[in-house]
């Protein structure tokens, strides 16, 4: 249960030390194993669950995060910004093999192009009553995770949006958000999760392709989810983000 504060989200780090060589990947594994340990929360019998994937990728060389718009006529979170991810089913074997599934069937990724890295939490529920529990994985191109890299120093490769298969009955787009965008004082802004811990909300209205700005002089979230009409990352995927680039001393 959160208990409300008054204090700022934590601040981001300047130069931050944001994931792109191969050896990276291993650092921000052993955080998260270290996050773990300190972080254990029991599933509750007869709770609903979901799963969700944080799957950092390289595009053009870029280090970043694929996140999709969800589509405008989904009965949940409708136009809002997520990670792949969605309801356990009973025939899952276990809540990261739920979130796998979930992205093949959202932007067609496999499950041999994903290098787990571990999970994070504590796993908070959705407003649609959901247990929503999040796990990282590295995005490779399709054959290439396993193979021989060289040096730890080599830089990651970088996926193709063209290799990507996006359900449409789902997803209305995908796109990159850089992990520079994480410290960009003209893209974040303090929010509170819960009405009681601050986070950062991020604003990618120009990074998705067709979205428009909605003019909302109140500042009411809208059907992107953003205030003032811009179309952020914000609420649970916000706070699972915000919560990640702690962990990984992004943001001190």
């Amino acid at each position: 249960m959160h208990q409300p504060s008054t204090s700022n989200p934590p601040r981001p780090s300047y130069p931050s030390p944001l994931p792109s060589p191969a050896g990276s990947l291993r650092t921000l594994q052993s955080a998260l194993i270290a996050h773990a340990a300190t972080s254990k929360t029991a599933v509750i019998q007869g709770e609903a669950n979901a799963a969700v994937l944080v799957p950092l990728c390289n595009v053009d060389g870029v280090p970043g995060v694929l996140l999709e718009l969800r589509g405008g006529k989904l009965r949940s979170h409708a136009g809002e910004v997520s990670f792949p991810g969605g309801r356990v089913d009973p025939a899952d074997a276990s809540f990261l093999a739920a979130a796998l599934r979930e992205t093949q069937e959202e932007v067609g990724l496999q499950n041999g192009q994903i290098d787990i890295l571990g999970q994070f939490g504590p796993p908070e529920q959705s407003l649609m009553g959901l247990r929503v529990w999040p796990y990282v994985g590295f995005v490779y191109p399709l054959g290439s995770h396993g193979a021989d890299t060289g040096s730890l120093d080599d830089p990651l490769p970088s996926i193709s949006f063209s290799s990507l298969t996006i359900s449409q009955a789902e997803v209305a787009t995908v796109f990159h958000l850089p992990l520079s965008a994480f410290t960009s004082p003209a893209r974040i802004r303090p929010d509170m999760f819960r009405a009681a811990s601050p986070y950062w909300a991020i604003d990618v209205s120009d990074l998705v392709q067709g979205f428009e700005k909605v003019s909302d002089p109140l500042g009411q979230p809208d059907v992107g989810g953003g205030k003032e009409g811009r179309l952020e990352v914000w609420g649970l995927t916000g706070w699972y983000m915000s919560l990640l680039m702690r962990i990984i001393k992004v943001y001190t």
